[in-house]
């Protein structure tokens, strides 16, 4: 069964900063993709930072030199070290996984591929 949990969300003022966390429980059989996505109101879904099989990562252009990706391998767990927060920063978090099968090479998957957490709140006030 396959498990994805977010936390790490909340409320900073801009220029602040903030960490997010997924614990994931996928098969230890299969080879992942992993990555974040967010979804502000009124907005689709987008990718924000992403990272292969292989420890290959990738940027959204809006978060390049702010947000840092991350896997500890140990302890099943994917990280957003997210700095230098700006108010358009603001939407729902989600982590995602999808077999390097469907993982397309170096873009993001669509909502209807892969597992997908709950998500979790990030709120930046000016």
């Amino acid at each position: 069964q396959v498990q994805l949990v977010e936390s790490g969300g909340g409320s900073v003022q801009a220029g602040g900063s903030l960490r997010l966390s997924c614990a994931a429980s996928l098969s230890a059989y299969r080879r992942y993709c992993m990555g974040w996505f967010r979804q502000a109101p009124g907005k689709e879904r987008e990718g924000v930072a992403r990272i292969d099989s292989n420890g290959l990562l990738n940027y959204a252009d809006s978060v390049k030199g702010r947000f840092t990706i991350s896997k500890d391998n140990a302890k099943d767990t994917l990280y957003l070290q997210m700095n230098s927060l700006k108010p358009e920063d603001t939407a729902m978090y989600y982590c995602a996984a999808v077999t390097v099968f469907n993982c397309p090479r170096g873009g993001f998957w669509g909502i209807d591929s892969g597992y997908w957490g709950q998500g979790t709140q990030v709120t930046v006030s000016s």
